[in-house]
């Protein structure tokens, strides 16, 4: 059997590459003026129910949630051949896809980091219950992205296809773990009253490092040829095209 350019999978290409786009709506903040300090506070304050701009970055949240979602489940059902971390790849981005669209949803009422009011309200469980459902979808979407980057990594590697993303796939998924831990590291510390250890910056890099995954993962899935079913080979062995 011949192998032949892999049409199957560019809509999820499309449909991831775009996701990645809306995901990082969040950088317009370097050009508009939020009131917010990127350094220090989360980035879903931009999305608070209490910021004039709120509404706008809910909506691309949902959009790249969405995005994400539909190019995932296109990949989980049309990708080949089928090997263990493959699957579980695309199943992560499932998850993370998901969990985007829903945290969305689930809006901060106001700032925790910037406003002390909002943060005693936080702390005394006077804030709606959104705020703990937001840290949930939250924590379930970046536990998806990981599952993501890493799985589809070492498929890359492992199954011989993906050059790109088996060549710098496992250094932003060490890098995203390593700000995944600073930024719970950053957020107990704010928790506690001990500041936020540049929380801000942490949280942003961590949702940067995603945006650029999922984009070198839609160049790949979009380029690479696809291999028998079952032609599983080992990572610097596959055929480029």
């Amino acid at each position: 059997m011949t192998s032949s350019r892999p049409r199957g999978l560019r809509p999820a290409a499309v449909l991831l590459a775009l996701g990645a786009l809306a995901y990082t709506a969040w950088v317009v903040e370097v050009v508009v003026s939020t009131g917010l300090d990127p350094l220090r506070t989360y980035v879903s304050e931009l999305a608070a129910q209490s910021e004039p701009l709120g509404g706008v970055f809910r909506t691309t949240d949902l959009v790249a949630g969405l995005l994400v979602l539909s190019g995932a489940l296109w990949g989980l059902v049309h990708h080949r051949p089928r090997a263990p971390w493959s699957t579980a790849g695309w199943a992560g981005l499932v998850l993370f896809g998901a969990a985007t669209a829903v945290d969305s949803r689930l809006p901060l009422s106001c700032t925790p980091t910037a406003d002390p009011e909002c943060a005693a309200r936080e702390t005394a469980g006077l804030v709606p219950a959104t705020h703990a459902a937001h840290a949930v979808s939250s924590s379930m979407a970046v536990c998806g992205a990981l599952v993501g980057m890493v799985a589809l990594t070492v498929a890359a590697r492992r199954y011989g296809r993906w050059p790109v993303l088996a060549r710098f796939g496992p250094w932003l998924a060490v890098a995203e773990l390593a700000v995944t831990a600073w930024t719970l590291a950053s957020v107990a510390a704010f928790q506690a009253g001990k500041g936020t250890w540049l929380l801000g910056l942490g949280q942003r890099s961590q949702v940067l490092l995603i945006a650029v995954w999922l984009a070198v993962f839609a160049y790949e899935v979009g380029r690479r040829r696809l291999y028998e079913v079952g032609q599983v080979l080992p990572y610097g062995v596959g055929r480029r095209g």
